[in-house]
């Protein structure tokens, strides 16, 4: 099951696994971005992924994780990623950024959406947009490199291109990045969003990632609030967070987390999902 760097190699039955996982986490993130309006509370959202989570009979991965109070986490505007539900009301124009995970006979999936509530700027909406496009980037390059950088340099390449169609600056967040999944929520390899003159792990059949972009309107600096989890950026930037569990398999790739498994946004890079 793992290799030489401990990696967590999986057969095709446990992926099978996983993508019950990841179809959970699917339908939870869809309730959750058509309950997310201006008026509604981020409590209220937690409460709502809570239940559509218990209702499939599996576990939240993030409630309890190292501490984590909630079963899922929301940030809003400049905040990057993990923030708590605490009550805080939307408002119209919000950013905001729903990560979820699930746990299914022990095997997780995680996934993320970020949107961008009734009123918004364009310039957060181009920001979403250029987000979600850079890890369907970074997800087609799973089906077509040879090493993790290549899904690096994909994520990188795609945000200039989405700043520079758009006139806008965009600042990548690298203190945090994907990540290998399976018996745990994180593992190895890291998955990076940007070029480093590291290749990375050799793409092989039996990993499972997540990719998760993590971009901001202004510099790529960022810092922890007072909780100690709630991931700020430092310049007050609005920024957006996309994220998919994928499986490498033998005749291709699958997005265990996409109820289509990816082919809708997969087939227009050129590249055919391939399920277990």
């Amino acid at each position: 099951m793992f290799g030489r760097e401990r990696i967590e190699y999986k057969t095709p039955e446990q992926v099978l696994v996983m993508r019950r996982a990841g179809l959970v986490v699917a339908d939870a993130l869809s309730a959750l971005e058509q309950a997310a309006r201006p008026g509604v509370s981020t409590s209220d959202l937690d409460r709502l992924a809570a239940t559509v989570i218990g209702d499939h009979g599996a576990t939240p991965s993030f409630l309890g994780y190292d501490g984590f109070p909630a079963t899922v986490c929301v940030s809003v505007n400049d905040e990057v990623i993990h923030g708590i539900p605490r009550g805080r009301v939307l408002a119209e124009g919000d950013v905001v950024s729903i990560d979820c995970g699930a746990i299914v006979d022990g095997w997780h999936a995680d996934a993320a959406r970020s949107l961008v509530l009734e009123g918004g700027a364009a310039a957060d909406i181009n920001l979403v947009q250029a987000t979600e496009d850079a890890l369907w980037a970074g997800i087609a390059a799973l089906a077509t490199g040879t090493r993790l950088s290549d899904v690096a340099n994909a994520v990188e390449d795609s945000i200039e291109a989405s700043a520079a169609a758009h006139g806008a600056r965009y600042g990548i967040v690298e203190e945090y990045v994907g990540h290998g999944i399976g018996t745990e929520m994180h593992q190895p390899p890291d998955v990076l969003n940007y070029r480093t003159r590291e290749r990375g792990a050799k793409l092989r059949p039996g990993m499972c990632l997540a990719i998760e972009p993590m971009i901001t309107r202004g510099e790529q600096h960022t810092q922890v609030c007072e909780d100690d989890w709630t991931v700020v950026t430092s310049d007050g930037s609005r920024a957006a967070h996309w994220e998919h569990t994928v499986a490498i398999g033998e005749s291709g790739i699958w997005v265990l987390t996409a109820h289509d498994g990816g082919s809708a946004r997969l087939a227009p890079l050129g590249v055919q999902v391939a399920p277990f």
